[in-house]
């Protein structure tokens, strides 16, 4: 969008504020609503702003969204290299990245990013808009971030491990359990780490239900 990037350039440092809150506040709504409820006019309202003020930084929905998306992507991203940063001294670092990417996932720039991959499945204007984030936060996932936090080697053997670990933490998220809810996550959590280690060669099969 070259007339937005111009427009960008000639902004003010209060005006730059502005629109960083507008983008915030569509962030929170989004994760909190849903794409579809958190629509400019509320997201406008929350950011303390005037229609008139709304339209200034963002003109039409599609203008928002595809600012928005970026923004997401910028804030689970530095998410995610914080977390790899943290490891503690002398702790495991499988359960390091996986108890990180658990708790990331319900996180508000994760579930706003969620939000948004359901509302592409239908709409594929949103869906092109996030398929270079998602292709970008994939090989993060599979190479320096995702790799520091699990420790693990090279060869598909250790990229299963990572997969594994992290489409089960991504599955399990967004799923609903009905009954038994928190004993059935730690559960499934326990399952998780011990099938990692024994991908990175660190445990063996009988280690993943020993009693």
């Amino acid at each position: 969008m070259v007339m937005d990037a111009a427009r960008l350039a000639k902004d003010t440092p209060k005006s730059l504020k502005t629109r960083a809150r507008i983008l915030d506040c569509a962030m929170q709504l989004i994760a909190d609503l849903g794409y579809h409820a958190a629509t400019n006019a509320i997201i406008a309202d929350a950011a303390g702003l005037t229609r008139g003020a709304m339209l200034y930084h963002f003109p039409t929905r599609e203008a928002l969204v595809e600012a928005a998306v970026a923004h997401v992507q910028a804030a689970r991203s530095a998410l995610f290299r914080a977390a790899a940063d943290g490891l503690p001294p002398g702790t495991d670092v499988t359960e390091h990245a996986i108890d990180s990417y658990w708790e990331l996932l319900h996180s508000i720039p994760f579930l706003a990013f969620a939000e948004f991959e359901v509302a592409a499945r239908t709409e594929p204007a949103i869906a092109a808009l996030l398929a270079p984030a998602q292709a970008e936060f994939d090989r993060a996932q599979a190479g320096d971030h995702f790799l520091k936090i699990l420790h693990a080697g090279a060869g598909p053997r250790f990229q299963a491990s990572r997969d594994l670990a992290r489409f089960m933490l991504e599955g399990l998220a967004r799923s609903t359990l009905t009954y038994d809810a928190d004993g059935r996550r730690k559960r499934l959590l326990m399952l998780i780490k011990r099938a990692t280690h024994m991908l990175n060669r660190k445990g063996d099969v009988q280690d993943l239900w020993p009693d």
